[in-house]
């Protein structure tokens, strides 16, 4: 019953964690994926396949054949660089770019090895050319879409939501594609595809939490009593379990197509595009909540506005601390107790008040002495003295 109360708490928004007050721990877990990213592009590089580099292509049916008498049977062809992915129930073999001739020869060599008519062979030659026009038009796209990107959330929003949504963007690409590298898994037009497609997720997830940010943050005055940090995270805090559940929602079939379709099924052509999706999805709703949100709050917290309200709450503070300070060093020195209003000064404890101490120190208190006889009280009765000492 706590867990499902627990639960029902985090989904009403009741429960929030300090994400936003936590930037160290998160510059840090983005600045190793980072570091471990551009190490990958460096040392292992990107496999671009042979739609970038080109090259020749051989796709036949050979259902008793392993990946090794595949390449064996491919590499006895006098060919280097064999490359041997299986996509479905046919085998396709990458190479280096080779002349009509060879490649003839190669498919003879096939047939013989592996029991294939040479007619039952398709081959294809891919010019590199083709392969730099697709990576041209990849750059232009991405640089429109970023530049789509800066002039909607500037617009909608503010010019710091839209850099803090590119900072998050650039972070998802550089990780996504260090993952990539240190995989070793091909690069092809899906793989682009898979790319773009990550900056919609990333950008999707990055905009419902700017929007709810703007609707909280958007009553804070100078004498508010929550800052641009507190609100935001209270933002962030109401639309996580939104976010999460999203991009749970899509990483599963993801994840099915990457991990079982290329496993059991050998869905190999479908795995470029799939990892490219699974890590970028991962990435993306990280940086959405860790990375951009963070980055958009010191940006505003700069602002005079928002400054004014953080000194105004720390002047607070400072009094409020000052106060209960005094009260602790008075009550530990045993102050005198304060009397009721309806009490006279000095009176509830037994001691002259102030106005008493005052009187005193400016008046000359003298001592008189009787000299003269000494009066006596008249006797008889009370009656009597009352009717002024006479008789019946």
């Amino acid at each position: 019953m706590g867990l499902r109360s627990a639960t029902s708490r985090i989904y009403r928004g009741e429960i929030s964690a300090d994400i936003v007050g936590r930037p160290k721990i998160w510059t840090a877990i983005s600045g190793l994926l980072l570091v471990l990213s551009i190490a990958g592009l460096l040392v292992q590089g990107l496999n671009f396949g042979v739609e970038f580099k080109g090259g020749s292509v051989f796709t036949f049916k050979a259902p008793g054949a392993s990946i090794e008498e595949v390449r064996a049977a491919v590499a006895g062809g006098d060919v280097h660089q064999v490359i041997v992915q299986k996509a479905g129930g046919d085998w396709r073999v990458t190479t280096e770019s080779l002349t009509s001739t060879h490649v003839t020869e190669v498919k003879t060599h096939v047939g013989q090895e592996l029991n294939v008519p040479a007619d039952k062979i398709s081959t294809q030659v891919v010019g590199a050319s083709w392969g730099g026009e697709i990576q041209e038009k990849a750059w232009q796209a991405l640089i429109v879409f970023m530049i789509l990107i800066i002039l909607y959330l500037s617009l909608a929003f503010e010019w710091r939501m839209a850099v803090a949504a590119v900072v998050a963007l650039v972070h998802d690409l550089v990780i996504t594609a260090g993952i990539y590298a240190w995989s070793g898994f091909e690069v092809t037009p899906a793989t682009l595809l898979g790319f773009l497609t990550i900056l919609g997720y990333s950008l999707y997830d990055a905009v419902v939490v700017f929007d709810m940010i703007k609707e909280v943050t958007k009553p804070l005055t100078p004498t508010s009593k929550t800052t641009y940090s507190q609100a935001a995270n209270q933002a962030l805090s109401s639309t996580l379990v939104r976010s999460l559940n999203t991009s749970l929602v899509a990483i599963l079939p993801v994840g099915a197509i990457l991990f079982i379709g290329t496993t059991l099924f050998g869905a190999g052509t479908l795995k470029d595009l799939s990892l490219a999706l699974f890590v970028g999805m991962i990435v993306g709703t990280y940086s959405s909540i860790c990375v951009a949100t963070p980055l958009l709050v010191q940006f505003k917290e700069r602002e005079p506005k928002y400054k004014q309200i953080r000194e105004n709450l720390a002047r607070r503070e400072q009094s409020a601390k000052r106060q209960a300070k005094a009260a602790k060093v008075k009550a530990t020195a045993g102050g005198p107790r304060e009397a009721p209003d309806d009490a006279p000064s000095g009176e509830a404890s037994g001691e002259p008040g102030d106005d008493a101490t005052d009187l005193r120190s400016t008046v000359t208190v003298k001592k008189v002495v009787q000299t003269g006889q000494r009066q006596q009280p008249r006797r008889g009765t009370r009656q009597q003295r009352r009717g002024g000492g006479g008789g019946k």
